[in-house]
Order: structure tokens, then C-alpha cells, then sequence
């Protein structure tokens, strides 16, 4: 490939770390050497997004930084948020691609045709993976100390987490959703694929491999 493609990556944590702001631009980039990530965050969301409320105030700001990555001539936009917030109303306006996580993990999973279970940081399932998998989730669990993004952090997230993975299992999940791109900031899939003993999909992974295959 001859020229990068460029990827405008919306952020919905707002956060004056540019550190944890590139992460996930940096982890698409290595899955994908000829993808080219310009991360962004939205304003005043230092929650990101975590219920009704968090969502439908995150969304004209993601619906304004979606526009102007198209105005900038980007290849793609991607929505770093596993709530998909404005993914389907930027599909409709945009003539580049838009790929949520939520979705772009749940068709992964729907490839599989197992039970699955979603493990995240809200009570319900995101709405677009519901829609998408349907009948196949028998279950969803957000660890009791686990509210938000940031909650993912704290000392005793790995091992809430593992517990909540092995419930799934024992209610017949043969794979396990990472319902929150937080959960691809702390890199859980793997060591939750090793004390669960399932398959662990990682949004993040899953929507840069539909970025790779939409754009080369």
C-alpha cells in the first residue's frame, strides 16, 4: 500500500491526557501498520458514557466531531464507543465509512453463532448489540462496583471482572462481549480469556479489523 489511510477517531471520555487520548489509536495502528489515526475527544464528558443521560448528552458532540473529520477529508470515522452514539445517523450522512465498536463486535459475534454474554460497565446491553444478537445473549453483568469508564482503573476491576465472566459462563455463555472500549484500555480480553476460559472479543480489535477491511 502506497499511502496510509487516515482514520478521524472520536474519543467519548473527554480527557487532557494525551497519553490515554492516543491509546486506542496507537493499538488500531499496530493491528494495522497501514491505518492512520487522528484521536479526538468530546467536551465535558469526563464520565464518558455510561447511562441514558451520558449518551444523549455525548451525542451532538460526536455528531459535530464526526462532521469535521469528514470536512478534514479523512478516509474513515470511527466512533471509539461500544454505545455506538451517532454511528447510524453518520452512516446516513457521510460519504466515508462509519464504524461503531458496539456494532462492528457484535456482527464478529454473530459470525461465531454461540451463546453470548456481555460483560460491561451498564446495566443493559448497549441497544445496537441487542438489535444485532438478539435471542443469542443469555445474559448481561456490570461488576457492582463498576459504574463508569473510570471505575475500570481501580485495583480490584480485574477480578470483579473475572467473576462476572465466570456467572456468564455458568448461565451457558460460550463467548464473552467487552461491552465498553474501556475494557480495550486495560487490555482485559486476555486475562479474562485466561481465568473465564472463553473466548473474550475486544471491541476494539473488532473495529479496527472492520476499518482495515472497509478502507484496504
Amino acid at each position: 500500500m502506497s499511502e496510509k489511510k487516515k482514520i478521524g477517531l472520536i474519543r467519548v471520555l473527554t480527557t487532557p491526557d494525551q497519553e490515554l487520548l492516543q491509546l486506542h489509536g496507537r493499538m488500531i495502528e499496530s493491528c494495522f501498520p497501514g491505518l492512520s489515526v487522528e484521536s479526538r475527544c468530546i467536551a465535558d464528558q469526563d464520565e464518558g458514557i455510561h447511562d441514558e443521560a451520558s449518551h444523549a448528552k455525548a451525542l451532538p458532540k460526536v455528531l459535530a466531531l464526526g462532521r469535521a473529520f469528514a470536512d478534514e477529508n479523512v478516509d474513515a470515522v470511527y466512533i471509539s464507543c461500544a454505545g455506538d452514539p451517532g454511528v447510524g445517523i453518520l452512516q446516513r450522512e457521510l460519504n466515508v465509512p462509519v464504524i461503531g465498536a458496539g456494532t462492528a463486535m457484535a456482527h464478529v459475534a454473530s459470525a461465531y453463532g454461540v451463546p453470548v454474554g456481555v460483560l460491561g460497565i451498564t446495566d443493559n446491553v448497549p441497544e445496537e448489540i441487542a438489535k444485532i444478537l438478539g435471542g443469542r445473549i443469555v445474559g448481561s453483568l456490570r461488576p457492582p462496583q463498576i459504574h463508569t469508564t473510570l471505575d475500570l482503573f481501580r485495583p480490584d476491576a480485574m477480578d470483579a471482572l473475572a467473576e462476572a465472566g465466570c456467572a456468564l459462563k455458568s448461565k451457558g455463555a460460550k463467548l464473552l462481549l467487552l461491552a465498553c472500549t474501556g475494557l480495550a484500555t486495560i487490555n482485559a480480553a486476555p486475562e479474562l480469556r485466561r481465568r473465564v476460559g472463553l473466548p473474550v472479543l475486544d471491541p476494539l480489535r473488532c473495529a479496527a479489523a472492520c476499518l482495515w477491511t472497509a478502507l484496504c
